[in-house]
Order: structure tokens, then sequence, then C-alpha cells
């Protein structure tokens, strides 16, 4: 069986690179005119029951429930004939394209499909298991890209609150950060070895970015040591996350640039693509940060070097992000917390900048005046972003009425005010500004409340999913499931 089988929304344009083109959602999207609709087939029967539908919602922190109950149905005689049509259309052509209104089709049942139909390894449904065991194989299997974005926004607000001397609190940040990272680093490289399909998948869709948090969380973590005087542990993590760095860097944007077996659509281009600079520039900060401590050019050099590279992804990176909101339409659940690092980015050259300024002068890095002043438009610029971001939070939440829960996306709003928070303190202090330092020492207290808000909030839905998993989430008489009781509305 050939492996291109890739899964896109039904809006998007068709392409001649599509090949084979198959709805496979239940009831036929209303905002779609059939009669525009390029499709040669419609497998309605091969979707999700309505029951299950229904118990999902798009709630992202259930999708790995979910697969495995979509996986269990797929065998049953409901859902067989049609099953096995789908099995014949991926074996029949050399490109098959699986067509659904999901916004995040990654967590879609569309996806579930196309793993299914590509992994070699498992060509029957999986059994649903249960148990603590099972649950935990699970997460991993479905381990986000992008998981480490929680030590990444931990370790940013860690080191925002050690540089207003909130000793104490930042301390216990660290430790939380540290645990993080011991634990998220192991499970993507099991991921890694024992779902490999499903890990190549993601490297080439549309979030690939997000890999780049393994690098950035490293060399956060590597920034916040220094502060404390840990210059070994700095410099390890600094190594490794130099080499992830330098591994991703490249490799993504050739995998993506290379791969067939993506859709060829800019609505493909989301916040996340941001991290690609926020890679460089967590490089140049770490290692600007260690620079201080010791003594030799290579430090300074890879900062200078990491700093200007940043500079430079991130503006390329902007005009790609804001032609796809400006050009294609946006929908309200397909607009993610992403989108916040828009602002992050630029707060994080900032922020690397300064340090750049801090090292001895050396004719091998940036002039100063250049760092000073690109620190102070970016600087101008993120602040300038916050309120259209708080402007499409409001447009998503109370216009459209998109319910706020929890998801791992949260913590992609808690690394750029916290970024934002630690440079407006550090461009009050080399500035000598005392209203931006004062102002600073504030969005430190801020990030440091929506630290714990998203903190609490992750926490919390992690007991519930445990509820839910006890319970079974069986559906009651009048169709919703058990589960839906120990949860908020449904949204994206």
């Amino acid at each position: 069986m050939d492996k291109h089988v890739t899964c896109r929304t039904i809006d998007e344009q068709a392409s001649s690179a599509d090949g084979r083109r198959v709805l496979v959602d239940r009831d036929w999207p209303a905002a779609v005119p059939q009669r525009q609709a390029r499709l040669d087939d419609w497998l309605r029967e091969v979707a999700p029951s309505g029951e299950l539908h229904r118990w999902y919602s798009a709630d992202v922190s259930r999708f790995a429930e979910f697969r495995r109950r979509y996986l269990g149905e797929l065998g049953d005689p409901g859902h067989h004939e049609a099953a096995d049509r789908l099995r014949e259309l991926a074996a029949g052509h050399d490109r098959l394209t699986l067509l659904t209104a999901a916004r995040d089709v990654d967590r879609s049942h569309a996806a579930v499909l196309a793993e299914w139909l590509t992994a070699a390894d498992r060509p029957e449904p999986e059994p649903i298991r249960s148990g603590p065991r099972a649950a935990v194989s699970s997460a991993l299997a479905d381990l986000n890209a992008g998981a480490l974005a929680f030590v990444m926004g931990t370790g940013i607000v860690s080191t925002a609150l050690s540089s207003i001397g909130a000793h104490t609190a930042s301390a216990v940040l660290l430790v939380v950060a540290l645990a993080g990272f011991a634990v998220l680093i192991p499970a993507y490289g099991w991921r890694l070895l024992h779902h490999r399909e499903r890990f190549v998948t993601d490297f080439l869709g549309p979030r690939s970015f997000a890999f780049l948090t393994v690098a950035i969380s490293s060399n956060v973590l590597a920034a916040r040591l220094v502060l404390d005087g840990h210059t070994a542990a700095a410099g390890a993590f600094l190594a490794f996350g130099t080499l992830a760095w330098l591994l991703l860097d490249y490799g993504i944007p050739l995998a993506l640039i290379t791969s067939v077996r993506r859709g060829p659509s800019i609505d493909q281009v989301n916040g996340t693509w941001f991290l690609w600079a926020v890679g460089s520039e967590s490089v140049a900060l770490a290692a600007a940060s260690l620079g201080r401590t010791t003594t030799g050019h290579l430090l300074p050099v890879l900062a200078g070097a990491g700093w200007a590279i940043g500079l430079v992804q991130y503006l390329l990176t902007a005009a790609v992000v804001l032609a796809r909101l400006l050009v294609r339409p946006v929908q309200a659940k397909g607009l993610m917390t992403s989108v916040w690092i828009f602002m992050g980015a630029a707060a994080l050259c900032v922020l690397a900048g300064l340090r750049l300024l801090e090292l001895p002068p050396s004719g091998t890095l940036p002039a100063r005046p250049v760092v000073l002043g690109a620190s102070v438009v970016l600087w101008s610029f993120s602040t300038w972003l916050i309120p259209l971001l708080l402007a499409l939070g409001v447009w998503r939440h109370v216009v459209r009425r998109i319910p706020l829960r929890y998801e791992l996306g949260w913590w992609n709003l808690v690394f750029p005010i916290g970024m934002y928070a630690a440079a407006t303190y550090a461009l009050g202090r080399a500035t000598h500004t005392s209203w931006l330092t004062t102002m600073g020492r504030w969005e430190v207290w801020v990030a440091g409340g929506v630290w714990a808000v998203a903190f609490i909030a992750m926490l919390a839905t992690a007991l519930r999913s445990r509820l839910v998993a006890g319970r079974g989430g069986r559906p009651d008489p009048d169709g919703r499931a058990r589960a839906d009781l120990t949860s908020t509305s449904p949204g994206a």
C-alpha cells in the first residue's frame, strides 16, 4: 500500500497533487456548496458515531481516548464496509486526500484514518485497552509535538521573577520546569522509537515547527541556571539546545520543502512557525547569558550569530503569517493561542539583544547601536501587538462564543507574556528608564498570575480526564456521553 495519505480541510483550494479526494465527514459542511466541491467520493459511514462525535467535541484533551474508541469503531459492522472501501481507495491510488470540515485537522478523525491507512505495523483497528499502563502508553503515543512549551513558559517566568528579586517563587518554578524537562524529553524519545510513523507525520505536518520547543526549552533553562551560578549545568543545557537547534532549524524546513506528503496550501501556516525564529534567539539568549561568566570568543560569536539569524527569520515568518491571516479566511476555531508567539518572538529578540549588550565589547558582535536600536523597535512592535491579540481573543471567545477551555496551547500564551515582561524590565534597566522598569516589574507579576492560572487549569483537566476514564465515558439515554457531565461546554 502506498503511504501517501494526507488530510485537509474541505474549504482549502483543490490541487492536482491531492490525488483521489474523499470526504470522510458524516454530514455535508454547511459552508461549502456541493457544486463547488471537487470530490471523488463521500464515505459518510466511515465517520465516528454520533455518540463518539458528541463526546469528543473537538476537545484536544480527549483526543487520545477519542482515537482509541474510533479505531475500535472502525471494526464494527456499522463502519466495516466503508472502512474496507477506504482501504481499497488507498491501495489503488498513488495519492489519497481525506477531507473534513474540522479546523484542527491534526486532532480529527481524518488524522486517525490517515494513520490507520498508512501504519504498516497495525493493519487492523487496535483494541480498546484500559488501565493505568494503557493510559500512559496512549498519552505517550499522542504526545503533542509542542509539549515542551510548558517548560518554556515556566522557565521564562522563573527567569523574570528572578530578575525582580522574587527568588523563592523563581526557584519553585525552576524546579517545576526542570521536572517537566526530565519527563518530556524521554517521552519524545519513546514516541520516536515506538511510534515512528506518527512522529514523522507530525514532523511533516502544519505544526512541525513545534518540535523546536525541544531546543528552546533547553536554552531557556540554560539562561535561567546562569542566574543562580550553575554554569556547568547551564553549559550542558546550552550544548544540548544548540545541537537540537542545528538539527531542527535546518531539518524542519528541508523536510517541508522536499516532502511530497503535505498539502500545498498557505492555510497550514500558523503561529507555531514563529518558533523557527524563537529557536535561534533562544540560542543567542543562553549563549550571551553564559558568556558573561566565561572567557573566550566562542559564546559571544554564537550569541551574535543566533541573534542576527533569529531576527531575519522573524521578519520572514511575520510576512508569511500576516499574509495567511489577511489574505485567507480565518475561522474562530482555527485561531489558536499560538498566534501569541508573534509577540513573544519579538520580545525574545529584545531580551537576547540586551544580553548581548552586557558582553565585553568585541568586533565579532553586531554593532551595539544596531542591537539597541533594533531592541527598542521590536519592543515597541510587540507592545503594539498586544491589543490586537487581545481583540482577536475577544472575537474568538466572546463574539464567536468558542468556550475558553484548557489546552496545551495555553502555554503558548504564558511564554510570550513572560518573555515580554522580562524584556520590558531588562530594557528599562539597560536604558535607565524608570517607568519602563516599573512597568516591567508589574508585568512580571502578571506573567506569574497567568502561569498559575494555566498550571491550575492543567491539573484540573488532568484530574477530570482521570475521572472520565474511570467512568468509561458511557453515553446516557439522551445521547450525550456521561463524561460530558464533568466538563465545560464543547469547543475547540
